[in-house]
């Protein structure tokens, strides 16, 4: 793991300044009494940059590579973060929030593909769970660091600032083998449908659900009876489980089938959701299903990107990795506005019954998918092996580990001179 220090020191500080910057925003314009419709605004920008910069960051690491092209986009995230402090306008910020989003979608591709090209298969897992540990220590120092600050003025930013400026430095001194100059690629995300058809599935459904729940599930505990600190311990327990989760999920995935704890990990999420709809839960029951559903939730992006590149060439790793965020981003993009509505209609307990009903659907069409590949990986053969083929041919005896090679060349020589006659 040391070995990829460096990128896992540039995605910390990277996620931390953006995690800061996301919290900051929402409060800042909160404070000055700005619609919940334009917050709203901010996040589904920062999601649609995801989705072009997806096109972006291919052709920038085509053009130029990995290390340039993380340069350059970490350059103006910083640039855009600036702006911030010196234009106090809404129309400019949500511009500049689909900017910020482009630009982390490039970033997050070479992060993915760097570290999926240059791991082993067998460690892919634990080399992609330390990355997942990365992001959320960076997501909680972030919220940690916004705290000590007593009063939301500009002074945020210039941290924001500093710490994705420092993320540009490992990268940029680093050792490690440069990735290979990647080939022009098919980057459409529905070509990858086919290729890593159960990573996209499971990517799809793990946006949804990890998106609803960092938008809706303080709405589902303030209606629940929880305070403002109840409200943020029952989101910690969440988040520290996931970030307790990375490691042995990603041991035990370099072990088994990652396909198969896929849809383990969906099982769990249709027993924990189920379990939140009971009546009368007490505040320690719910902060234990809330510690479980953070260990089986947090962990569907890590597997379903180690499944995909398990499957793909080196030539693929940054098409894949982008379709793998697309598909993440859409489906977070998505969940928030779905499920809010469904909250609305059936009341908050709802959250986790639709994440219930949505983990079924992905336990589903992943078995349906891991069973559809199993029968064409059966049916193909361009040449069917028949037992005649072997046991009547001469080569039967050279084959057999029982006879000597002196009987068997006897028996090859008597054909022969029989053939002859």
């Amino acid at each position: 793991m040391r070995a990829f220090f460096s990128l896992y020191l540039a995605n910390f500080f990277l996620v931390g300044g953006m995690g800061l910057l996301t919290t900051y925003l929402a409060l800042y314009l909160g404070q000055q009494n700005v619609s919940t419709i334009w917050i709203g605004a901010l996040t589904s920008l920062y999601y649609l940059g995801l989705l072009f910069g997806a096109k972006v960051g291919y052709f920038l690491i085509k053009s130029v590579g990995h290390i340039r092209s993380f340069a350059a986009c970490t350059a103006g995230v910083t640039a855009c973060v600036s702006l911030h402090g010196v234009i106090d306008n809404l129309y400019v910020w949500l511009a500049l929030r689909l900017v910020v989003g482009i630009g982390m979608m490039c970033n997050f591709m070479i992060l993915e593909s760097w570290l999926n090209e240059q791991a082993n298969h067998e460690q892919r897992g634990r080399v992609f769970s330390v990355y997942m540990i990365t992001s959320y220590l960076g997501t909680v120092l972030g919220q940690l660091a916004l705290a000590q600050f007593e009063t939301l003025d500009y002074a945020p930013l210039f941290l924001v600032c500093f710490v994705v400026s420092v993320g540009i430095v490992p990268i940029a001194l680093t050792r490690r083998i440069h990735p290979r100059p990647i080939k022009p690629l098919e980057t459409s995300t529905l070509s990858y449908f086919k290729l890593v058809p159960q990573s996209l599935t499971a990517m799809a459904f793990a946006g949804i659900i990890n998106g609803s729940f960092y938008g809706l599930a303080p709405v589902f505990a303030n209606q629940a009876g929880f305070d403002a600190q109840e409200i943020a311990l029952f989101m910690s327990v969440a988040i520290v489980a996931g970030l307790l989760a990375q490691w042995p999920m990603g041991v035990l995935s370099d072990r088994v089938r990652r396909s198969l704890l896929l849809r383990f990990n969906a099982i769990a999420l249709i027993i924990v959701g189920a379990a939140f709809m009971m009546e009368e839960l007490s505040e320690a029951q719910m902060f234990i299903l809330s510690y479980l559903f953070g260990t089986f939730a947090f962990t569907l992006y890590p597997l379903a990107s180690a499944l995909a590149n398990s499957r793909v060439s080196d030539d693929e790793r940054v098409g894949v990795s982008a379709a793998l965020l697309v598909i993440f981003g859409c489906g977070a993009g998505i969940g928030s506005i779905a499920l809010a509505q469904i909250m609305t209609l059936l009341g908050h307990t709802s959250l986790y019954g639709a994440i219930a009903v949505l983990s079924a659907m992905m336990f589903s069409l992943l078995t349906l998918i891991n069973s559809r590949q199993n029968r064409e990986r059966m049916a193909h053969s361009d040449y069917v092996f028949s037992a005649s083929d072997v046991t009547q041919s001469p080569l039967a005896a050279t084959l057999d580990p029982r006879i000597e090679d002196e009987i068997a060349q006897e028996q090859l020589l008597e054909i022969e001179t029989h053939e002859r006659l």
